[in-house]
């Protein structure tokens, strides 16, 4: 079958700060760094191990992976087997890229975030280039917060042209219809991202053919579901494995609600759904029109 797992490990720290992220943040002490370590190795020979299925792997860490030499390592290392479709990660582009070279680059791709207060911009457009020139899939981001628009606006003159810049709206925050028309300019697809979608009772891939994994093997239908559906390591999760129905009231996250079969996202990011790269050129988006709001 076709398999998209989404995992996320014990890693939490990261090296940056940001006010508005809504992961946790702390400093891992070394005995939590060996466990994370120890985890993804273990995750990592399991993908490895496998022949029956087509696999797909987003790496969702709480922290910063790619600062890590096992995360590196590990993304390399699963590009070039052959039952891999995509191998992505999250992050914020301040690691390294000559690790890029030992990648296959038909099969990894990144999922870029730029963060205006946490490094200099021009750093991070240097490093953009770099994975333009290089030739890697890649995605490049931002919060929507009044304060970023500038810089929203002078990455999108200053990216190449073929380089997808999404907009995530912010958490907890209201845009009336003005500010929205402003961040759907730089991202047609951001009224997406704009409201939470009511997701209750609505049929979602998650659980099917996509789920999460943690560090300890659990296997959950997504990242927001905590209900466990067996562990990946005993082979319980497979029997698991159908169509079901979301139970949450709303799904407000990009990794969740792409997943939503009432969306047409799994169309407007074909291909690209792990590293949110859409199947159309960025020249040919036309901007979504507004989407109506959840009832609260």
């Amino acid at each position: 079958m076709e398999l998209t797992l989404l995992y996320r490990g014990p890693l939490a720290s990261c090296d940056y700060d940001c006010p508005y992220c809504p992961f946790a943040k702390r400093r891992d002490s070394r005995e939590e760094l060996r466990a994370d370590r120890r985890a993804l190795e273990r995750f990592a020979g399991w993908v490895a191990a496998q022949r029956g299925d087509r696999l797909s792997v987003l790496f969702t860490p709480w922290g910063e992976g790619l600062v890590r030499s096992w995360y590196r390592r590990t993304l390399a290392e699963l590009s070039r087997l052959p039952h891999v479709r995509r191998v992505a990660i999250q992050t914020n582009l301040s690691c390294r890229t000559d690790w890029l070279e030992t990648a296959d680059l038909s099969t990894l791709a990144l999922w870029c975030t730029y963060h205006p207060d946490q490094t200099p911009y021009d750093r991070f457009l240097a490093k953009c280039r770099d994975l333009a020139g290089r030739g890697v899939r890649h995605s490049v981001g931002i919060v929507g917060l009044p304060e970023h628009l500038p810089h929203a606006l002078r990455l999108r003159a200053d990216l190449p042209e073929h380089v997808y810049l999404w907009v995530n709206a912010a958490e907890g925050r209201t845009y009336t219809d003005e500010e929205a028309d402003r961040w759907t300019a730089i991202d047609p697809l951001f009224p997406y991202s704009r409201h939470p979608h009511r997701s209750a009772g609505l049929p979602c891939r998650t659980g099917e053919s996509v789920v999460s994994v943690d560090g300890e093997g659990t296997v959950r239908r997504c990242h927001f579901v905590p209900e466990p559906l067996g562990n990946l390591y005993d082979g319980s999760w497979r029997a698991a494995l159908r169509p079901r129905p979301c139970p949450l009231a709303v799904c407000d996250c990009h990794i969740g609600y792409v997943h939503l079969e009432s969306l047409p996202l799994y169309d407007v990011f074909a291909g690209g759904v792990l590293e949110r790269i859409p199947a159309a050129p960025v020249r040919e988006l036309r901007p979504v029109q507004r989407l109506t709001p959840t009832p609260p």
